[in-house]
């Protein structure tokens, strides 16, 4: 079963990455049919091409590893593979874009480059389709892989039925192992004591042993191994640590001790750190470079038209659960800290001043949190920073509710962008924040910074 598997996923990872030799190849005839189609003279050398395909396909090779194109594991979890596509497409032709920016190249045509990239990811998208109805047709030829499986309970039943419903790997249960102090929750199969496993030998077709046991009783599996060890089968062991944990790529050596990271979130990522980082610096930084009338103008209007300081600063909870003090201007007469840290803003509340209201439904209130974002404590994009209160209390009312303490909390947010805003539902933007969560890579960061350009400032949840 594990070779079909290596084979399947090297197979992917070679078509994967001689995709943009056909990709840029075609590219360059569509290019040249549409250039002569709208009469344009084809001035480019297809020499320089050819060195282009070169680069891209170098390019594309650490890009596609990065963004899981080449994964034969997620191959099956997405319906299409269009988004890891989409976002390693878009990075490859940042990357492309800059090195001809740099290399001063003012002969090659963007036309040919943008034919070349939307080849690249429909192929992309074509053959991972292609690749998911060969496996599964494939999978029906095969002779099915004959398994033991080393447990008897009803958590070794819903193991064995999920190797069973595997459309590229298909598996039939040849034997069952019972072990001692377990309830026998199968039938029709043969059950074998652990002492028994003395009786088995090639003759009876078995291809591989699957130990499928609660995690409460893993330290039975060097007695189990020791018993299986005449049988000279491959041996593999499912790991099921009860709902909400994935173990994907996360058992890792530190020094003799082998650790599983059950918590393995983008913030331990290089990415995360280092790319998402400079974003925050550089964008933050021209933000406020750019909008320093603006935020003169506010200050001043602020100081002239309300008693109180120019700036409200509150505390936020921030990544990994640490404070922070959060800046905004201020759009409320002052009140007590006791008040402030503690009652929700309503539609029409009392303590927000005229100029107030109007910053606030425009967003310019939050402008000077790009400098907590320079400080450090807040991203561009990230889930919403809450007071300390409302954590403690959303703490004990929504479930994984701290979980999206795990990132840096942002300015934007995908909860916000899609209008989970104000009062809206606390267990709705806990959801979307977990999806960012799970899903979060720099394109997409992009992706949430458009759409909030493209909504507008206007909310009609910001009050």
């Amino acid at each position: 079963m594990i070779l079909r598997l290596r084979r399947y996923r090297l197979s992917l990872k070679v078509a994967i990455y001689a995709l943009p030799i056909v990709a840029f190849g075609l590219g360059w005839w569509v290019w040249m049919f549409v250039s002569m189609v709208l009469g344009r003279p084809v001035l480019y050398a297809p020499g320089g091409h050819f060195t282009q395909i070169i680069f891209g396909t170098v390019v594309w090779g650490f890009i596609a590893e990065h963004y899981h194109v080449t994964s034969f594991d997620e191959l099956f979890r997405e319906r299409t593979g269009a988004r890891a596509a989409w976002s390693a497409c878009i990075a490859t032709v940042s990357v492309l874009l800059a090195t001809l920016y740099f290399s001063r190249n003012a002969t090659y045509p963007r036309g040919l480059l943008i034919c070349d990239v939307i080849l690249l990811l429909a192929f992309t998208i074509i053959l991972h389709a292609v690749f998911r109805i060969l496996c599964r047709n494939r999978a029906t030829l095969l002779k099915p892989t004959r398994l033991l499986v080393v447990g008897a309970d009803e958590f070794a039943h819903e193991a064995a039925g999920r190797l069973r419903r595997l459309s590229f790997a298909p598996c039939e249960i040849a034997g069952y192992v019972h072990l001692p102090g377990q309830d026998t929750f199968v039938n029709g199969v043969r059950i074998y004591e652990l002492e028994q496993l003395g009786i088995l030998n090639s003759a009876h077709g078995i291809d591989e042993a699957v130990i499928a046991i609660h995690p409460a009783q893993f330290s039975q599996i060097p007695r189990i191994i020791k018993a299986l060890e005449h049988l000279c089968l491959p041996a593999k062991a499912i790991v099921d640590l009860g709902d909400g944990i994935v173990i994907r790529e996360k058992l890792f050596q530190l020094g003799n001790v082998q650790m599983l990271d059950l918590t393995s979130t983008p913030a331990e990522s290089l990415d995360y750190v280092l790319l998402k980082r400079a974003f925050d610096v550089g964008f933050s930084a021209t933000v406020l470079f750019l909008t320093a009338p603006i935020l003169g103008l506010i200050a001043a209007i602020i100081r002239l038209t309300s008693p109180g300081p120019i700036l409200f600063t509150q505390e936020r909870i921030g990544l990994n659960g640490k404070p922070f003090r959060m800046y905004k201007f201020r759009t409320m007469h002052v009140s007590p800290k006791t008040e402030s840290d503690t009652v929700w803003t309503t539609t029409d509340d009392s303590r927000k001043t005229i100029f107030g209201s109007m910053l606030r439904k425009m967003s310019l209130d939050e402008l000077p949190q790009f400098i907590n974002v320079l400080n450090g404590d807040m991203s561009v994009v990230g889930p919403r920073p809450e007071r300390p209160h409302f954590v403690q209390k959303f703490l004990h009312e929504v479930t994984r509710y701290n979980n999206r303490h795990a990132l840096k909390v942002g300015m934007t947010g995908w909860a916000q962008v899609n209008g989970l805003r104000g009062d809206t539902s606390i267990e709705k933007r806990v959801e979307y924040d977990l999806y960012y969560l799970q899903n979060w890579s720099f394109a997409f960061d992009l992706r949430i910074i458009a759409m909030t350009l493209v909504s507008g400032l206007i909310n009609r949840n910001a009050y």
